[in-house]
């Protein structure tokens, strides 16, 4: 009975290990995401929102119903998702006022967005002002950074917003290249049509 076991298994083995002469093995690869052919717009200016811009047609806004597990400190805090993508934009909205100042709330956005030089090969910083008074900073990192783009915006008196672009994979710069390059123009446009109400 032993020797039909090992006779089972031999056979089993010397047929399984047999392989064509002509294999070639496959190159590692990324996968394809097939982006939108156009850049195209649409309004966000809901009711009660103390801002406005315009975003593209490909992404849908939801609520940011969770922070770490807690509840947003307001209602103005939103995703924007993009699922052809599978990025998302994170906006969160505070108002300047004596408890929180400009500097305080520029501090705490310097500190989130450089905790991406971990990882970054390089840094890249812009301004920007466009022509409903709203201006700030654009952070670009190089590398496999969690987040390629964060950036923040402000009237310096009322209002600021602080956004960042992550994506739902390991950072990858090379295969998440194509996305954030296409994003990146987005991004601009969403700020350069931001406006308070």
């Amino acid at each position: 009975m032993r020797s039909i076991y090992l006779f089972v298994l031999f056979l089993t083995i010397s047929i399984s290990s047999c392989q064509p002469d002509d294999y070639i093995p496959k190159r590692r690869g990324f996968f394809s995401v097939d982006l939108p052919k156009e850049h195209q717009y649409q309004n966000f200016d809901k009711a009660g929102f103390p801002y406005a811009f315009e975003y593209p047609v490909y992404g849908t806004i939801s609520s940011d119903s969770l922070f770490f597990d807690k509840k947003p400190e307001n209602p103005y805090w939103i995703n924007i998702d993009f699922p052809s993508i599978g990025g998302t934009i994170y906006i969160s909205y505070k108002s300047i006022n004596p408890g929180q100042s400009l500097e305080k709330l520029l501090e705490d956005a310097h500190f989130m967005s450089f905790y991406h030089t971990k990882k970054a090969d390089y840094q890249n910083e812009y301004s920007f002002h466009n022509e409903h008074g709203v201006h700030g900073f654009v952070y670009e990192w190089g590398g496999d950074a969690a987040s390629k783009y964060q950036f923040v915006a402000t009237d310096s008196t009322k209002h600021f917003i602080r956004g960042a672009l992550y994506f739902n994979t390991t950072p990858n710069a090379d295969s998440l290249k194509p996305m954030n390059d296409f994003l990146r123009k987005d991004i601009d446009h969403m700020l350069q049509t931001l406006s308070w109400k």
